[in-house]
């Protein structure tokens, strides 16, 4: 199993007993383990990663215009665009 692929359950090191894992004990951290897993982008976002150069200064005021300046950015692109 990949790293990215474990999952933790607690368990008492001092207990040799406590090793042995029910299919339910297992079942619920893998349920835990998926409710925890929501990351990046929402299943059918219309986004896609991409690189892209930008003069610094350009980039830094669109920083410091506050949260959300990707989008603001994304929005002047699309006004911007043919």
């Amino acid at each position: 199993m990949a790293k990215s692929e474990s999952i933790a359950l607690t368990a008492d090191p001092g207990d040799l007993d406590d090793f042995d894992v029910s299919e339910a004990g297992v079942a619920a951290a893998l349920a835990d383990r998926a409710a925890r897993r929501r990351v990046g982008r929402p299943a059918g976002s219309n986004k896609e990663q991409v690189a892209l150069r930008i003069d610094k200064d350009v980039l830094a005021r669109w920083r410091a215009s506050g949260a959300g300046w990707q989008s603001r950015m994304n929005e002047a692109l699309r006004r911007a665009a043919p």
